[in-house]
């Protein structure tokens, strides 16, 4: 009866931490709809519109190690209550930045919001692979990770259903307004967003109340090993930490500003491709589960080159070219980068023994690429437009292919982290 009771208290747990990779990947992938949105509701440059990735992504960077420690203080469980209260406390000032319209506002609360997701993913990843049957954890990180991918569909299609008003004013259609309609317009946008993110936040808040009551079991990791020598000295992770700094970098620019390309090449507007980016985030699921089974014929390192020059061939035609089959290119983009974040992190902490941990964060604090990135593409954008923009993400690609052909000679390695 104690062990069913057990079983049964697990499974509920594990069900609570599968809900955070949700989470978090349903919040992320709603920057690709704020940044075309706000952009108009605060008539931003496409510069300023992409320090929306960097408001999240360096909070990554910022409060990483933090979250870690934290949790080692005071337990997973405190760790995950933490971040969901941080993430419906931002979620909740999207309210008054929206009756402000205070870009600052926006990018105070998307901060905070982020500073909840790195709580949460800090925790869950190393969480869902320790709870329960540990020859089972592999399984467990692999479930959780197609939520998180389902999230990542999922959010683009709500955001633009709910969020998006399919509503881009010309110079000409601005300039033939008084002040009173363009404030009119202005406002009704950015009030958009402010009760989606109320129901967001009375989400999170509920997800909290049932981990607040739930029973977490407490699981202390120990270090095994004796770390010699600093982790900096590992040539082959700081290649992996440069990888994945311009990987991530590179995902959130092709995603970001994926409907202000469609809408520049293919005239499409901005609801309709929010649909075409919910679609591409879906082949990204897909191809994640295709790349894991083609693994078992294809050595990851392999699999890594070959996608990394399709992925350059696919964008350099997406540059090249105007029309849906520029957008249909770019989406096909997603499929092919589905692997390379888990792939690089293996390969990056790869035999490093004792210093597996250190050398873990580093490599999850290279995802401030995704704050740094979005604006350089941002500022090429103001100089140019936003499909020569897409030369920064290609260009990327460049060391996701060299960090890879460094480890072609590794047959095998298992994927233990997903973002």
């Amino acid at each position: 009866m104690n062990k069913a009771l057990s079983t049964n208290k697990t499974t509920l747990a594990i069900g609570l931490i599968t809900a955070l990779f949700f989470l978090w990947g349903f919040a992320l992938n709603l920057n690709p709809i704020l940044i075309p949105h706000l952009k108009k509701a605060c008539r931003l440059s496409d510069v300023q519109s992409a320090f929306i990735d960097s408001a999240s992504y360096i909070a990554y960077f910022l409060l990483a190690l933090p979250a870690g420690r934290f949790m080692y203080k005071f337990g997973y469980k405190g760790g995950i209550l933490l971040g969901l209260l941080l993430f419906a406390a931002g979620a909740v000032l999207f309210y008054p930045a929206a009756a402000t319209r205070s870009y600052l506002f926006f990018l105070c609360a998307l901060f905070i919001i982020a500073s909840g997701l790195t709580f949460l993913e800090t925790a869950a990843n190393s969480y869902i692979t320790v709870l329960g049957d540990p020859a089972k954890g592999a399984y467990r990180l692999n479930l959780a990770q197609s939520f998180n991918g389902l999230a990542a569909f999922m959010a683009p299609l709500i955001g633009g259903r709910y969020i998006l008003s399919g509503k881009t004013l010309t110079a000409s259609q601005e300039a033939g307004m008084s002040a009173g309609q363009l404030d009119g317009y202005l406002k009704a946008e950015a009030s958009s967003v402010q009760l989606p993110f109320l129901v967001i936040a009375l989400v999170v808040l509920c997800v909290a109340a049932l981990v607040w009551k739930t029973y977490l079991p407490e699981i202390r990791e120990e270090e095994t090993g004796n770390a010699n020598g600093s982790v900096l000295s590992e040539k082959n992770l700081l290649l992996g930490v440069g990888a994945q700094f311009f990987y991530v970098g590179a995902q959130v620019c092709i995603s970001s500003f994926f409907i202000r390309f469609s809408q520049r090449v293919a005239g499409i507007e901005e609801v309709q491709a929010a649909y075409l980016l919910s679609a591409a985030l879906l082949m990204f699921m897909v191809g994640r589960f295709a790349g894991t089974l083609l693994m078992r014929f294809v050595a990851p390192p392999r699999l890594l080159v070959i996608y990394s020059i399709l992925v350059m061939l696919l964008l350099s035609f997406a540059i090249s070219t105007t029309g849906i089959t520029a957008v249909y290119a770019l989406m096909a983009v997603e499929f092919f980068m589905s692997i390379m974040f888990p792939t690089i992190f293996a390969l990056s902490v790869k035999d490093l023994g004792a210093k597996t941990k250190k050398g873990s964060s580093l490599v999850i604090m290279a995802i401030v690429g995704g704050a740094v990135l979005p604006v350089i593409m941002g500022r090429v954008s103001d100089a140019s437009n936003i499909q020569q923009a897409y030369i920064v993400p290609a260009v990327c690609f460049i060391a996701v292919l060299y960090f890879g052909i460094k480890n072609i000679t590794v047959a095998k390695v298992d994927l233990s982290a997903s973002h």
